[in-house]
């Protein structure tokens, strides 16, 4: 008991905003590992490539550290974290996770503008012509010197619209507000707000200010024009309450809504550009193929390509998981046809839960009849991330010269670099080490693997 003790005060640490604090906690559960008092799970075909960060906003308060611990206790083949706007946690995590051994892989997420379905909604609910959108692979925090400004403009535009939303919902709730610095500011680590974090304030302050669940049941009913008694019910959850909070005042409709303009997102074009600087891909984010912009996923998926993205992004939970016997046919009918198309097209898919809300699973069920039939595409889209990751320190990514000028087909590229990751673990770093974009693509294999 003792032992779990300690091991639990650690695995909190590794939660800590302080860095410094979250290293030692690691350093320590290396250590306790290495003696033999700590072991992990037998390795599993299990993955999750897109696990959000503290750093934007992780549903359980989970770190870049955190999570690699996390994916590597438990036996995970892959992880990759994802967070909106921010590279904040690309250091953090790929060094937690090379330290463990992990095979892993870093990326971004933000809301860009299409503009060839500037009239269709995609996959931001209601906004026609925005769609969420990632880049996967980066291998550091930093960018090239003539990315910065581009990513600094997606950090502040980000921050002026949430600290937009604030002003018009204290003005809506009048009576239980929030300030922006002293109460959403410090609940993440490096000054990246977003409505979820928002969301926490609002529900701390109205506790402060209506201490009486009663008199905070009769605020909450009538400024989220929601029954007094369906209030009632949930008004000490925080994660159902925060989550009606964030819907009847920050969505459409709400007092703290604004339409998007086109020219608050970069467009996909220039998102692509950034991506590619920094060495990384670009990846379709798919939602449910239930709007206009996505019923038909061969025509997505050519746009985006021509845009230059080469890989996509599934949620696979939120397309299967029903009670309802009907709906759960006709959103796995729709998840099956968007796979399909990918796997046609020779697209990496890559899959994962977000982790960006309090309920999220943490790993998908991949032996469900929706995902059992497609798990070795989502183990091969995991290990071709994390080859490109792998390599790219030597700039032979899957998007690099290198890659262009060794591979004829995307089949063909997808088979090596599907084989690297396979085969390798981050250690094999050390290897790539010796490697360049001079070389040949069987030349780096008889370095990473030697002459067979």
């Amino acid at each position: 008991m003792e032992e779990n003790g300690k091991t639990a005060d650690l695995e909190n640490n590794l939660n800590s905003f302080k860095l410094k604090e979250r290293e030692a906690a690691l350093h320590s559960l290396r250590l306790m590992t290495g003696a033999g008092e700590l072991s992990f799970s037998a390795d599993k075909r299990e993955l999750n490539l897109h696990c959000h960060t503290f750093f934007s906003y992780n549903g359980y308060g989970y770190s870049p550290t955190y999570i690699a611990w996390w994916a590597r206790k438990n036996g995970l083949f892959a992880a990759a974290t994802v967070d909106f706007d921010v590279l904040d946690g690309v250091d953090e995590f790929l060094k937690a996770s090379w330290s463990l051994n992990l095979r892993s892989a870093a990326g971004i997420e933000t809301r860009v503008f299409i503009p060839e379905l500037s009239a269709k909604e995609i996959n931001s609910p209601g906004e026609p012509g925005i769609a969420y959108h990632c880049g996967m692979g980066f291998i550091c925090t930093a960018v090239p010197k003539k990315s910065t400004p581009f990513l600094e403009r997606m950090r502040s535009s980000a921050s002026a619209r949430t600290r937009d939303i604030v002003i018009m919902v204290n003005s809506y709730l009048a009576t239980v507000t929030v300030d922006f610095d002293k109460d959403v500011l410090p609940l993440t680590p490096a000054g990246n707000v977003t409505e979820r974090h928002v969301c926490s304030a609002y529900y701390a302050k109205a506790e402060q200010t209506f201490p009486d669940a009663a008199e905070r049941t009769a605020f909450w009913s009538e400024k989220l024009q929601t029954p007094a008694d369906k209030l009632s019910k949930i008004i000490n959850d925080p994660v159902q309450l925060q989550n009606l909070i964030r819907s009847k005042t920050m969505k459409m409709g709400g007092a703290g809504y604004v339409k998007p303009d086109p020219k608050s997102f970069p467009e996909l074009l220039a998102m692509n550009k950034f991506i590619k600087e920094c060495g990384a891909i670009p990846v379709v984010a798919w939602l449910n193929g239930e709007s206009a912009g996505e019923k038909d996923p061969d025509a997505l998926i050519d746009l985006h390509m021509k845009s230059g993205a080469a890989a996509v992004n599934i949620i696979p939970d939120r397309n299967w998981n029903f009670p309802d016997a009907e709906v759960r046919k006709k959103k796995i009918a729709e998840l099956h046809r968007f796979i399909e198309s990918s796997k046609k097209k020779n697209l990496p898919i890559l899959v994962g839960t977000e982790m960006n809300a309090p309920g999220q699973c943490l790993i998908d069920n991949f032996a469900s009849e929706a995902l059992k039939p497609y798990i070795d595409d989502f183990i091969e889209g995991a290990e071709i991330v994390f080859a490109h990751t792998l390599l790219q320190h030597a700039g032979m990514g899957y998007l690099s010269e290198w890659a262009s000028s060794n591979f004829v087909t995307s089949k063909e590229k997808n088979a090596y670099f599907s084989e690297i990751g396979k085969r390798c673990l981050p250690s094999a770093l050390d290897k790539v080490a010796f490697c360049g974009p001079e070389m040949s693509k069987d030349k780096v294999k008889e370095i990473i693997f030697g002459k067979t």
